[in-house]
């Protein structure tokens, strides 16, 4: 009879002593080798004076190296160990930036420890099985990679399967309301891709009649229809060596539907009125906000079409279901209007605030974007107060013109959505100012007007991850 092979060894890196402490005992407990570490100096020199280490867990931010650094150093030097890095701060942009560099998973604070149990079990098993690892990624922003904004467990999982799909060539259909971001999503696939230095084309499949279409993407000879004065490439080939991403796809037409697929199987393109087919080189991104399986179950889209385009999906959540990144998404936008419309920042009255966290947005993120921009526009003063927004915003209910896709917040008995109760309000405020200032407390509690000591209390009572 073997003897049961120990689990692994794991090296834990993390500033904040106890927290290292408590989750070495739970690990240890799993059987695991545990050593510990307080700063990524002390990794380092655990790395080369008591490894190799079967899997490194280590936080995102500490003082001096951060968590990037050392997962950088950990794969140089063995290729094979896995790394997981944990955070109470994370966003979508250091989760992208960690998967890319190598990193196995990267999991928000506070944690499920059952969850992370089997994580590392289900990881380290897998290992033995995994061919050698390709080498990492280049880090840092790609050419033209858009800037992902969120840092909720719903984004932050969209962003760790960009940075995985990216550096493939494998087909996305991006899926999700009106709204939500999908073209931003593939231009982040594109930008993080080897294709980035070549053209990312975008078509509205919607927007152009059928005819129009076809000679959009596939081109034409010169006299293959009237008015077809010259030959033209079509937009295919435009993206020869680069990224097609085709919007509202579930639109196309059943015999434009078999000329894509044809593009998917073989390859190649045939311009309108051309017997020649002509190679391309293309990645092909598509989205939708419709059912597409539903569709093919009414005969309106062809299996083997979605088949081929659904290589992976990636459904983006609707903003309704991410309000936790509405302060950060407000900054940004803020921040980014006020430079396109050669404005000084501007600043959010508390009442705004409040009414634009206890809003549905069925519109989602563009909706969002519309309305502070109208919002900025019209704050003279540089104070964004309820009277620069919306009507319909201001008393708490969709507009009429919403996407029927959405669904609405619950109504009162006056057919309206409900504001948030002052708690919720106000743990999103004091949230919204701690992540403003990067976790620190002592500028939060400032900004406030509150004790840092009544400031840590409120985070306890809500159950936040300790700093």
């Amino acid at each position: 009879m073997t003897a049961t092979a120990a689990p692994g060894r794991l090296l834990l890196v993390d500033d904040d002593e106890e927290a290292c402490r408590l989750l070495g005992e739970v690990l240890a407990r799993e059987g695991y080798g545990v050593v510990r570490a307080l700063s990524v100096e002390e990794a380092l020199a655990a790395l080369g004076g008591q490894g190799p280490f079967d899997a490194v867990l280590t936080d995102l931010r500490m003082p001096g190296s951060s968590g990037l650094d050392l997962l950088r150093a950990v794969r140089s030097r063995d290729p094979r160990a896995l790394v997981f890095v944990l955070t109470a701060f994370g966003d979508a942009t250091a989760a992208g930036e960690a998967i890319r560099a190598g990193a196995y998973d990267f999991i928000s604070k506070p944690y499920d420890l059952p969850t992370l149990r089997r994580a590392i079990a289900q990881a380290l098993e897998r290992r033995h099985l995994a061919p050698p690892p390709a080498p990492p990624a280049a880090t840092g922003p790609g050419a033209g990679a858009p800037v992902i904004v969120g840092h909720s467990p719903a984004i932050i999982e969209v962003m760790k399967t960009v940075a995985r799909v990216a550096p493939s060539q494998a087909t996305v259909l991006i899926t999700g309301e009106t709204g939500t971001g999908k073209e931003l999503i593939a231009r982040a696939i594109h930008g993080f891709s080897d294709r980035a230095p070549n053209h990312f084309v975008a078509v509205n499949c919607s927007a152009l009649a059928e005819g129009v279409l076809e000679s959009e993407l596939f081109g034409h000879v010169k006299g293959a229809f009237t008015g077809a004065a010259g030959a033209r490439p079509g937009l295919f080939r435009e993206a020869d060596r680069g990224t097609i991403f085709l919007d509202e796809v579930g639109d196309v037409s059943a015999a434009l539907q078999a000329r894509l697929l044809r593009v998917l199987q073989e390859r190649e393109i045939q311009p309108v009125g051309s017997d020649l087919p002509v190679r391309v080189d293309v990645r092909v991104l598509a989205a939708t906000h419709q059912d597409l399986e539903a569709l093919v179950e009414r005969g309106r889209f062809r299996g083997d079409l979605l088949y081929r385009l659904k290589v992976v999906t990636v459904e983006l959540p609707p903003l309704r279901d991410r309000l936790q990144d509405l302060p950060l998404l407000v900054h940004h936008f803020l921040r980014q209007l006020a430079a396109s419309h050669s404005r000084e920042p501007v600043a959010l009255d508390p009442e705004a605030e409040a009414l634009l966290l206890g809003y549905s947005w069925p519109g989602n993120v563009r909706e969002l974007q519309n309305v502070l921009e109208r919002a900025l526009v019209l704050a003279a003063q540089g104070v964004i107060g309820p009277e620069h927004l919306p009507e319909d915003l201001r008393e708490g209910h969709a507009p009429a013109s919403a996407s029927p896709t959405a669904t609405p917040a619950p109504a009162t008995p006056h057919g309206q959505s409900p504001l948030r109760p002052l708690a919720e309000v106000e743990k999103a405020h004091v949230l919204w100012v701690l992540q403003a200032m990067n976790g620190n407390r002592e500028k939060a509690a400032r900004i406030l007007g509150i004790s840092r000591r009544t400031l840590v209390r409120m985070l306890q009572r809500w159950g936040e991850p300790p700093g």
